[in-house]
């Protein structure tokens, strides 16, 4: 076993001790059961599959579109270039999944747990989808760079650094180049998060943490960052043209490279 793998199966066991929604030991139903209930299903009477147990399946490629899959486990589980558009994901345990290519479009991940979801890796090098997703109050950390958030709603998530689980390494959110236009991010933490690049023009980020985030590049203008925190956040050649609220936004003065933001 490499020093790598070895590093991975030693967060993914801090994660089934300390995440809040409990890591699986056998799943519910099969693959060919999951396949069979969503080939079932209608827009007018939808899988249901709140609750279930589906970790380790390797569900790829299937059409869970407005499936009610409230509090369900994926813990593990390969969701590549699945159609999950729509469902209901509120409290889910994605927790180590397989996410490359997988369209969360219009889904409501409220509560949900994405902690070192599998993004980067394998023959689908596709990002995930998240336009227009609810992800109020998620816990994520994930590699998401140039994904596509557009309009999704991260108010009160917890994006960033956990210092107290940094026995698991020093693992961080990267947002580099995605797309978060017009999102709702307000009260979100992405402590230490990667934005540069980031398009962030006319989002909610009020009192959003951006505690140490890089956000070389991003483009804020006309988001409201009211009571948004920056403190000793890189903020070269971060764009906050016509960005409302920056009079009661904090720590633009402790900020690095505060001279060189572009207003």
């Amino acid at each position: 076993m490499t020093h790598g793998t070895a590093s991975i199966l030693a967060a993914l066991v801090m994660l089934c001790a300390t995440a809040l929604p409990p890591c699986a030991v056998a799943a519910d139903l099969s693959a060919e059961q999951v396949t069979a209930l969503l080939a079932a299903a209608t827009p007018a009477s939808p899988a249901n599959l709140a609750g279930k147990d589906l970790s380790d399946l390797d569900l790829s490629r299937l059409d869970f579109r407005g499936a009610d899959l409230r509090g369900a486990s994926f813990f593990g589980s390969r969701l590549v270039e699945s159609d999950l558009r729509g469902a209901n994901l509120e409290a889910a345990n994605l927790n180590g999944a397989w996410l490359m290519g997988t369209d969360f479009s219009g889904a409501r991940l409220a509560g949900a747990s994405l902690l070192s979801v599998v993004i980067l890796g394998g023959t689908v090098k596709k990002m995930p989808v998240f336009r227009n997703a609810d992800l109020s109050g998620v816990k994520m950390i994930a590699d998401l760079p140039g994904a596509d958030l557009a309009g999704a709603n991260f108010s009160r998530a917890m994006v960033g650094v956990n210092i107290k689980n940094q026995g698991m390494g020093q693992m961080r959110t990267d947002l580099s180049n995605a797309r978060l236009a017009g999102a709702t991010l307000a009260g979100a933490d992405f402590n230490r998060s990667l934005m540069n690049f980031c398009d962030l023009q006319g989002a909610n980020l009020r009192g959003a943490n951006f505690f140490r985030v890089k956000l070389v590049g991003a483009d804020l203008s006309g988001a409201d960052v009211t009571g948004a925190d920056f403190t000793e956040a890189d903020l070269n050649a971060t764009v906050l043209r016509g960005a409302v609220g920056l009079a009661e936004a904090k720590g633009l003065d402790k900020a690095e490279n505060a001279d060189k933001i572009v207003r």
